[in-house]
């Protein structure tokens, strides 16, 4: 049979040939019709978790959308190349899933930066929007839209993240249990399939291909657009923070607040371990603190919570927020004189992890190992789950936060392809953590040795977890096996591998998952 690459010339032929061998690592740039292949990076062989280093073959930097279908259109034409192909954003990974080892990275920095504004004026809807590209960060998002004095609802914590990494992935904040992750946020989807395939995709349109990317770990295909719902953007934020010295009882307020949607517009809260998670909590935090935490007592280290919560605030309405402000505070039984207040503005409080990126810049402590580990506990195992993981911790030699704060089922879509805990999936229970225990290694004192054993304290903590009396599963998840996978998914697996079948049947994407293996298919046959 004539294979028909459907593409002529010699830069076709030259590109295959380098493509079906696995190990030869492109030296100069090629010139595939309009494709920029470039020689690999040391950008596109690591990401910000700097646990794994997989170099690519070579890195397409792609000037349009159809550049990537040119892409995958040959490589899933092509019965020599075993090529596997990752899309990469900003590199906020943690264990090389935006890695393609011997492979093809695409660096979705490279699209023109595309956002566009709808106001309700403008659109039949009388829905506001933005129409923004995959590689695009939700900070230019926000300041694009702030313009207008629109926002997203939905938010991470930190915003320096591309528009397609995180819907690819979930989106979570402390804005989730009211308006649900950024993948129950989005209106459409452009999306280039790993056949390479150029689709327009919504709810009512290619919904199964919607539904299969959100959530999907970049194995179905690769967002270059999205269209995401807009609010009102607040002026300021009322920005709160009340400190406990009990866990139910710093669970129990937060679960308060998530109840009143009404009045609170985000709920966190972390774990105060030691000095340095105290302080370090403090370098977006504009307050003065006469919290002075007592952490060895009787010669045992105590742990301590706290609970933060923000209300949005308009200039007609600030003697309303303090009345709200006033109210909330009546219902917390936070420890005595330990709640504190600050009015930000609303663009400093959605970037607020920028300014702790630059004090750990600043002392050589942002381009380390993070070996993080990110969990979704169902409610009811929360306690178990909290107590199995302090006492696999040393308080005194940890470095980085610990968030906790709970989520509701309700707000997410179960057709979006991201895995939940059973007890969720099922509507069994109505409120679940996250837990992300997002850890620092300092190189010069955690070697190699130490950071393996870290790794394996949190393989085991994870695997613990996922089992039945405590149902929790990984979010941002990284496995070891495809039989670790399918558990994962759980009940979702069958519809995951039938969706990875549709829209990637040759295995091309996001290789560094480490879900599904490359697939040769013997176009003669």
């Amino acid at each position: 049979m004539e294979i028909n690459l459907l593409y002529s010339g010699v830069n076709a032929l030259i590109l295959l040939l380098i493509l079906s061998s696995p190990y030869k690592i492109i030296q100069k740039p090629i010139d595939f019709g309009s494709l920029n292949l470039l020689p690999t990076t040391d950008t596109a062989s690591t990401d910000f978790g700097r646990l794994q280093f997989n170099p690519p073959a070579s890195v397409l930097k792609p000037k349009t959308p159809e550049d990537i279908s040119l892409l995958l259109s040959f490589l899933s034409s092509s019965s020599f190349s075993q090529v596997s192909v990752s899309a990469r954003g900003a590199g906020h990974s943690i264990h090389g899933q935006a890695q393609a080892l011997d492979g093809i990275v695409i660096d979705m920095g490279s699209l023109p930066l595309e956002i566009k504004v709808h106001k309700n004026g403008e659109m039949e809807s009388g829905l506001s929007y933005v129409d923004a590209s995959g590689g695009a960060l939700w900070i230019e998002v926000l300041k694009e839209t702030m313009k207008v004095g629109l926002a997203p609802r939905s938010w991470t914590d930190y915003l320096y993240l591309t528009i397609g990494g995180t819907l690819s992935n979930g989106g979570i904040s402390g804005q989730t249990f009211k308006h649900g992750p950024q993948i129950a946020n989005v209106l459409e989807l452009d999306v280039v399939t790993g056949k390479g395939e150029m689709v327009t995709c919504s709810p009512t349109k290619s919904s199964e291909l919607f539904y299969a990317v959100l959530g999907g770990l970049g194995q179905f295909g690769i967002i270059t657009r999205a269209r995401i719902p807009l609010q009102q953007a607040p002026k300021k934020v009322r920005w709160q923070r009340a400190f406990y010295d009990d866990f139910e009882t710093f669970t129990k307020d937060q679960e308060l607040l998530i109840s009143i949607p009404e009045l609170v517009d985000y709920v966190e809260g972390f774990v105060v371990l030691n000095e340095q998670s105290l302080h370090s909590s403090l370098v977006a935090f504009p307050a003065h603190l006469e919290f002075k935490p007592e952490f060895v007592r009787n010669g045992r280290f105590k742990v301590y919570y706290c609970v933060e919560f923000a209300i949005h605030v308009n200039q007609v309405e600030i003697i309303h927020v303090e009345k709200v402000v006033k109210e909330i505070s009546r219902m917390l039984s936070y420890m005595q004189s330990h709640l504190y207040s600050v009015e930000v503005s609303y663009l400093d409080f959605l970037n607020r992890v920028s300014m702790e990126e630059e004090s750990l810049r600043s002392k050589g402590l942002w381009e380390v190992p993070h070996p993080w580990l990110n969990m979704f506990v169902p409610r009811s195992g929360i306690k178990k789950f909290m107590n199995f993981l302090m006492e696999s911790l040393s308080p005194n030699e940890f470095e980085g936060p610990i968030l906790v704060y709970p989520l509701l089922s309700d707000k997410w879509n179960t057709n979006a392809s991201i895995a939940l805990p059973r007890a969720i999936e099922t509507g069994k229970e109505r409120v679940m953590y996250v837990v992300g225990v997002l850890r620092s290694v300092n190189p010069t004192v955690c070697k190699m040795d130490c950071l393996n054993q870290i790794l394996h304290e949190h393989h085991q903590i994870a695997q613990a977890a996922s089992r039945p009396h405590i149902g929790a599963r990984q979010y941002l998840a990284h496995h070891r096996s495809r039989n670790d996978w399918h558990e994962h998914f759980d009940s979702k697996w069958t519809r995951f591998a039938e969706r990875k079948a549709q829209f990637d049947p040759l295995h091309i994407l996001a290789p560094g998952q480490g879900i599904f293996p490359r697939v040769t298919v013997d176009l003669q046959e």
